[in-house]
């Protein structure tokens, strides 16, 4: 007889990104050459995990009883100043009504939106490709997943499947809580243009009285795209505050290249003072309840790295370094995946890029027994990560899709 509660007792046992890293690992540590695009952490040429070296002296740097404390329940007040300027740099009128919270990682602010913007039964809507945690939140919130098209049938971002989507869930649950991630969306890699941008919000704003709605943005690889300002979608947004509720779930994961140390914040905007503090009062509610309160060494180091103009130079540096080698990556894909005659999104940047492909179990199996390629299977696509494979072996990825 199981002690667990009924609808706890068939859980899955693992992530199935993390199950075919391990199987990928096990292989490989046994002497099969492996190429494992399955995990989402940069690695450098030679297969190991590229760390910032800035980042690695600020945490050495963090004073013992710094480390040792309990941070406050909604994050340092110092880290969450660093984050509210990271995220809107300059952009007056978002830094005026936002309110920051840490998190543990992106993952946390995620989970908080879903509980705090939902009533069970609700569903959040999202892309049709989407990173497969959003699922696993929902369902252990008890809320659910709803998506719409991602791409219309010339490639782009499909606006009138949004409005559709949006429609529809006012109608049916009252309220909207939509999540986008970009730029460099994970799993595609796809990065919305301002047009599209601009389309989003036009269509936010047309139903904006219909109802609660608000939009999340995941921007966990915001500095990893190809555009010059990682930010400037803002611009556009800015007209949709105080008309809408305005999200987003930062974290220093990939900027920082310290995925472990779970550090990560929930910002909010909402000009109208009194609702910005029941914002923030709603988070910190969350956050007792869930972790209580979050690494706070990692808040302190984070902190270092935003403010300080030295060490942030020297962190934005290396970055650029790390994003090169990425880049390097994406243009070594696009010269022969094309010409292969792959199907995927325009991908010009991020950790991820994903192909389109029918069956997609069956290939992915394919790939790592014939070719000893793993990538992960989605509906109808394969997602690949080549933040962890080296520019030597991409041709191979390639030749894996292909065949």
């Amino acid at each position: 007889m199981s002690q667990l509660s009924p609808d706890r007792q068939h859980r899955p046992a693992d992530d199935p990104i993390f199950a075919l890293n391990a199987e990928a690992t096990r292989r490989r540590a046994a002497g099969e050459s492996i190429v494992n695009a399955t995990l989402g952490t940069l690695m450098d040429d030679d297969g190991r995990l590229l760390v910032l070296e800035s980042s690695v002296r600020a945490l050495h740097e963090v004073p013992r009883d710094e480390w040792a404390a309990y941070a406050p329940i909604a994050g340092l007040p110092a880290f969450q100043r660093a984050v509210i300027e990271d995220c809107f740099k300059g952009r007056e009128a978002f830094a005026r009504s936002a309110t920051a919270t840490a998190t543990a990682g992106g993952t946390g602010a995620l989970r908080h939106a879903v509980v705090n913007f939902l009533a069970p039964g609700d569903a959040i809507l999202t892309t049709s490709f989407f990173w497969g945690p959003y699922q696993t939140i929902c369902d252990e919130q008890e809320r659910r997943v709803d998506t719409f098209p991602m791409f219309d049938a010339h490639g782009a971002f499909d606006l009138a499947a949004l409005e559709s989507g949006i429609a529809n869930h006012l109608e049916l649950q009252g309220r909207v809580l939509l999540i986008l991630n970009d730029p460099c969306q994970n799993p595609c890699g796809y990065s919305m243009t301002r047009d599209e941008w601009r389309g989003v919000a036009e269509l936010l704003a047309r139903h904006a009285a219909r109802g609660p709605i608000t939009l999340l943005i995941d921007m966990a690889y915001y500095l990893y795209g190809s555009a010059a300002d990682p930010r400037a979608h803002l611009d556009v947004l800015e007209p949709l505050l105080g008309k809408i509720g305005l999200l987003f779930a930062w974290s220093a994961s990939k900027s920082f290249t310290h995925y472990g140390l779970r550090v990560g914040a929930i910002v909010a905007c909402e000009p109208d003072e009194s609702q910005r503090r029941a914002l923030t009062n709603a988070f910190a509610f969350s956050c007792r309840g869930t972790w209580s309160n979050c690494n706070r060494g990692g808040q302190a180091m984070v902190t270092r790295l935003l403010s300080e103009p030295g060490l942030a130079r020297a962190c934005d540096a290396e970055r650029a370094a790390a994003k090169e080698l990425l880049m390097g990556r994406v243009r070594a894909f696009n010269a022969r995946a094309i010409p292969a005659g792959l199907r995927y999104p325009r991908y010009e940047g991020g950790f991820f890029v994903t192909v389109f492909a029918d069956e997609a179990e069956s290939r992915a199996r394919h790939m790592r027994e014939a070719f000893g390629v793993f990538v992960v299977p989605q509906k109808g696509a394969l997602r690949v990560a080549l933040c962890s494979v080296p520019e030597r072996d991409v041709p191979r990825v390639v030749e894996a899709l292909a065949d």
